[in-house]
């Protein structure tokens, strides 16, 4: 392990490695998606809206189910809002109202280069029965508290098994960043490509297959949040809002994973 990678591990233990994923405590007080009393339509499918007046996971964050913090713009993109109301700072989360099973889950964002290093966008995938780790694999983007950690990493859980956690930098200037998960019986993959310009061709920006125990997708949903890490507000105090263009997913044949 290079001096680059220690670093970045020693801070990830510092602010507690279990917060670099969802799974920390995503199942708590708000219940299961389908009793979350509102629910949006956001590429083509029935999201449930996430919240909570006390902090839950993850972070633990108190969570804003308000059209100010949740919403979908006339061009049906996805809008996420950090906001600070109340004296809390409140974060934002959906939850996919349907399990989809094996297949490739992707999410197309916009521009993260501002993202607050307290800051965590989250794109993965969540069961609230706890067995195989909540079937949860992460695509995340965050330097988890410091400014030259790398700004993301794609996790199959549980986190603490050799090679289930992966760390890369998604490079600056990207207007936009496709990230997916492809799920089958013979394991995971993890792919991002970007687009500086969205008349160009995407290009590669990391992937990876992993050869860590694949979950099985029992009723594991999708999921998007945007989420401070322990709770603590963004290093500069000021709101944070990210845009999910689009989420796709298309049925996986049965085979092995590139």
């Amino acid at each position: 392990m290079n001096r680059r990678a220690q670093h970045r591990l020693s801070t990830a233990a510092l602010l507690g490695l279990t917060l670099a994923c969802p799974g920390q405590g995503q199942a708590q007080t708000v219940g299961p998606p389908d009793q979350w009393p509102r629910t949006l339509t956001f590429a083509g499918y029935t999201w449930a809206v996430k919240g909570s007046n006390e902090p839950v996971g993850p972070g633990p964050n108190p969570f804003s189910d308000t059209p100010e913090a949740v919403r979908v713009d006339h061009q049906g993109r996805l809008h996420l809002r950090l906001l600070q109301r109340d004296g809390l700072w409140r974060a934002a989360e959906v939850s996919l109202s349907e399990a989809l099973g094996y297949g490739t889950y992707s999410f197309t964002i916009g521009a993260v280069d501002a993202l607050d290093p307290n800051v965590v966008l989250g794109l993965f995938t969540w069961s609230d029965d706890p067995v195989e780790n909540h079937r949860e694999i992460d695509i995340e983007i965050s330097r988890w508290g410091a400014a030259d950690n790398a700004n993301a990493q794609y996790v199959v859980q549980p986190h603490t098994t050799a090679g289930s956690t992966v760390r890369f930098d998604l490079p600056e200037g990207l207007a936009s960043s496709r990230h997916s998960i492809r799920w089958t019986p013979d394991g995971v993959s993890c792919a991002s490509e970007g687009w500086r310009d969205e008349e160009q061709q995407p290009e590669p920006v990391h992937h990876h297959a992993f050869a860590v125990p694949t979950p099985s997708p029992g009723e594991a949903h999708a999921r998007i949040n945007l989420w401070l890490i322990l709770g603590q507000p963004p290093s500069d105090g000021r709101e944070v809002a990210v845009v999910i263009h689009d989420f796709q997913f298309s049925p996986d044949q049965v085979g092995d994973v590139p």
